[in-house]
């Protein structure tokens, strides 16, 4: 019963790494479609506080489809997409916050 158990625990921990690490290969394709856009659409500023402010506020879900535009390239559904997350309020409070370095 407790070789079971520690196989249990094994393949769980397993699978949690697997899932980590397509994460962050997904949050990685995500942060260059976004940055692309952020940096086409504002030239002259930094564009890397923007973009971890968008993807912090983007759910899996939305980093999975704006993650898609790293093969598809950026369509207007998905810079519509990066808009709208733009403006949520925890997106917007973080590019306030961090305006100091935007100007690059």
């Amino acid at each position: 019963m407790r070789a079971l158990a520690i196989s249990a625990f094994a393949a769980l921990a397993a699978c949690t790494a697997a899932n980590d690490a397509a994460d962050a290969v997904a949050r990685g394709q995500a942060k260059n479609v976004v940055n692309t856009y952020v940096a086409t659409r504002y030239p002259g500023l930094n564009a890397a506080p923007i973009t971890d402010c968008i993807i912090d506020a983007a759910d899996a879900r939305e980093i999975l489809q704006i993650a898609s535009g790293a093969v598809t390239g950026l369509d207007a559904a998905t810079a519509e997409q990066i808009g709208q997350i733009a403006r949520r309020p925890e997106a917007l409070q973080c590019i306030a916050q961090s305006s100091l370095t935007l100007v690059g």
